[in-house]
């Protein structure tokens, strides 16, 4: 395993620190990443919130976080006694002036650290705590601003917040955070097909047949029904964390991993998606929505009963078929689908192997598959690789379908620093490689606004599916229609 390389003596200010993202996700994952020994002595941890809390009374509250969100063997009391040093907390509401003086107070005099504005808020705020920490005179030459999604729920407003951020910060100060980009088996994927000569080759068309990309999940929507009612599935998972994939599998090679070598790479997949017309927008799309159904023998409500007022034409599920106008990826289709309410969390990239020309084997018990590159983000990261094998034994020539399964943790048997932790570091060591730059935020959004407009223009109705099931109907049909079918099947 790699070592853990601490980073420099930083100043990391998390608005929104009361909040959900502060408790599950950023505080725990810090939590880890200072046990591994990657925090210097002097690095702090600044709460920033509107509450008006002790700083006692903030760090039990963090403390009850972390007991909730970590195993039971990770969380020990000396390990805590360390970390919670780190932390303070400033009561500040960001949209009044005055309010800010105790933050400002606070960083006085820490001018050369490292300092991360980290915004877990909502983001009618991007622009607001921006223009309150340039007016405070809190930007410094090694100041970074992190901007989580969603960045906007249109081009338009994408710009609008882009714009106001790009006020106070330079572009390299500011970092778009998609936690999927920190996933172990998203970067394995640079390294699957750059660092070895067995795909490279194959990676195109001529012996892709199709991609497949399913981010599964099998929640419901829960306590974020109200937010999610006005944005839907494809705004919430397909502009960002899907996207992002399919740039990752269809990108050409860049030229180095600097930073803007692969997002000029990554640039130039989102430019070549093909647009798609009225009457291929109804074709090539699907959206559906959960009704009541069984989830491992447990029973669950539909989407519209979580609603106050039981109406609601919003997606919880989408289906789409893409492609991609380029010279690699030609008439090769990629099918990606996200939902909620699934039969289980599971999220993998497959990529499916054009049959071979002519079959030398007499009929089998077994018909002969193509091979498929599996390549599974979560829950159980690795790369599975399917090819077809003779069975053991005399007096036949049976084949039948097996895998060549790497999981990483098995292989190399740690726990693997989540997304957060990794993107975290990359933050405070200054490297946005796994970050979205402005213009791929902004041509994310032109093509997934001509999806929107395209639904809007059409009506497109929303199919019911009941919960457990993969997704409605016309989700498997798409791909029948092209006789293929999901992966695992549906």
């Amino acid at each position: 395993m790699a070592n853990f390389v601490p980073v420099d003596v930083f100043d990391l200010v998390i608005f929104g620190g009361t909040g959900d993202l502060a408790m599950r996700k950023l505080l725990p994952a810090l939590y880890h990443r200072d046990g591994d020994g990657q925090f210097l002595a002097d690095s702090r941890i600044i709460a920033a919130s509107r509450s008006e809390l002790s700083r006692d009374d903030y760090l039990a509250r963090v403390e009850t976080a972390l007991r909730q969100n970590l195993h039971d063997d990770e969380f020990n009391d000396a390990q805590w006694q360390t970390f919670r040093e780190r932390i303070h907390y400033v009561p500040c509401d960001v949209q009044v002036h005055d309010s800010w003086h105790s933050l400002t107070e606070l960083l006085a005099g820490a001018e050369g650290r490292v300092r991360v504005a980290y915004l877990a808020t909502a983001p009618s705020l991007f622009g607001v705590i921006s223009a309150g920490l340039k007016h405070n005179g809190l930007i410094t030459p090694t100041s970074r601003i992190v901007l989580e999604k969603p960045l906007g729920h249109d081009y338009d407003s994408a710009c609008e917040i882009n714009n106001a951020v790009g006020e106070c910060f330079a572009e390299n100060q500011i970092y778009r955070i998609d936690h999927y980009l920190g996933k172990e088996t998203v970067q394995n994927l640079l390294a699957l097909r750059f660092a070895n000569s067995l795909f490279e080759p194959l990676w195109r068309r001529g012996a892709v047949d199709h991609v497949q990309i399913t981010v599964a999940e099998d929640l419901g929507v829960g306590g974020r029904v109200e937010y999610f009612d006005k944005i839907g599935a494809l705004r919430d998972m397909v502009q960002n964390h899907i996207l992002q994939l399919v740039c990752l599998v269809a990108m050409e090679a860049p030229s180095s991993l600097h930073h803007d070598s692969v997002r000029d790479e990554k640039i130039k997949v989102l430019r070549a998606l093909r647009p798609m017309s009225p009457e291929q927008i109804r074709s090539n799309t699907v959206r559906g929505q959960y009704a009541a159904g069984a989830i491992d023998g447990n029973a669950v409500t539909g989407y519209l009963e979580e609603l106050d007022d039981g109406n609601s034409t919003t997606e919880t599920f989408v289906a789409i078929k893409l492609e991609i106008d380029n010279w690699r990826w030609s008439n090769v289709p990629f099918y990606v689908r996200t939902g909620k309410r699934l039969p289980e969390k599971h999220s993998e990239i497959v990529v499916e192997f054009q049959d071979v020309p002519h079959s030398i084997f007499p009929e089998q018990r077994f018909a002969l598959q193509p091979n498929r590159l599996t390549i599974r983000l979560q829950p159980d990261e690795g790369v599975k690789l399917s090819v077809m094998a003779k069975e053991p034994g005399p007096g036949g020539f049976d084949l039948r379908p097996v895998s060549l399964d790497l999981s990483f943790e098995e292989t190399f048997g740690i726990r693997y620093p989540d997304a957060y932790e990794r993107l975290l570091m990359e933050v405070l060591r200054g490297n946005p490689a796994l970050f979205m730059r402005r213009d791929e935020v902004e041509a994310a959004w032109h093509w997934i606004d001509s999806i929107i407009a395209g639904w809007q223009s059409a009506k497109q109705k929303v199919e019911s599916y009941v919960a457990g099931s993969w997704g409605p109907p016309g989700s498997s049909s798409m791909l029948d229609r092209d006789g293929r079918a999901w992966q695992p099947e549906a």
